[in-house]
């Protein structure tokens, strides 16, 4: 008996899933309070209002201050006032031919220094200096006021002071001033060091000496001026007794 073949039921095929539609893209908003404004292109290249035009001429027709035709003269006045001294500086050259005073240390005495002792210093140095005015119609007036300084590796050793006198043309004076210290008290390195020095009989010493002066030219005396001399001197040994081996001195002038 043949067996009957029944037909197999299909299962029903799965419904296709729907298709995704694309979301649009989002517009990019500005941030809050932010505004873009558009403003066309003729708007921005057109003519200034007939106002502002107005304002514009009025400015720009404006004539120039005074103050620039100010600003020239004084530019003019002063170059004309700088000319006339560099002519009045030459012509005093010419005719009075100044030449610069020179000094120099002619002698040098000391007492009170034992540098073998740990015990404060009170030397005294005698000072003899020559001044010299080679000038033929210029002669120097040393007022008061003046101040000497001794010093050794910084150290002040005494003080004085220049007798005030005036020196006429060409000539050549000599003065001596006293120059004293008290309780100068040196490190064992400064008095090590001029133990030394006075054993070489080579002993370095600053001078330096300023004074007021007046200059008179003819009948005319100038302002106060200040003199400063430097001198480098050396001597053999700190004693009344001692020689001046060598001497150098410079000067300047400072004429306000």
């Amino acid at each position: 008996m043949a067996d009957r073949v029944h037909p197999s039921e299909s299962s029903p095929s799965p419904d296709p899933p729907p298709e995704s539609t694309p979301n649009p893209p989002e517009k990019t908003l500005p941030p809050a309070g932010t505004y873009v404004i558009q403003i066309p292109k003729d708007q921005i290249f057109r003519h200034p209002s007939p106002d502002k035009a107005r304002l514009y001429h009025k400015y720009s027709s404006r004539k120039p201050r005074r103050g620039r035709r100010c600003c020239c003269w004084f530019l003019a006045l002063a170059a004309l006032l700088i000319f006339l001294l560099a002519i009045a500086a030459g012509i005093f050259y010419l005719v009075f031919r100044p030449e610069a005073p020179s000094y120099s240390v002619q002698d040098i005495s000391i007492t009170g220094f034992n540098v073998s002792s740990e015990a404060p210093v009170s030397p005294g140095f005698n000072v003899t200096v020559r001044a010299e005015n080679p000038n033929k119609k210029i002669s120097i007036y040393y007022e008061k006021d003046s101040s000497v300084r001794v010093y050794h590796s910084d150290v002040n050793l005494c003080n004085g002071v220049l007798p005030a006198f005036h020196q006429p043309t060409r000539n050549v004076t000599v003065f001596q001033t006293k120059l004293n210290g008290s309780g100068i008290v040196l490190t064992s390195a400064v008095r090590e060091t001029l133990l030394n020095q006075q054993l070489q009989g080579n002993i370095p010493l600053k001078l330096k000496l300023k004074a007021p002066v007046k200059i008179k030219v003819g009948s005319v005396k100038t302002w106060t001026i200040t003199v400063k001399v430097s001198c480098d001197v050396t001597v053999d040994k700190l004693t009344a007794a001692s020689k001046i081996v060598s001497n150098d001195c410079d000067f300047s002038v400072r004429l306000w």
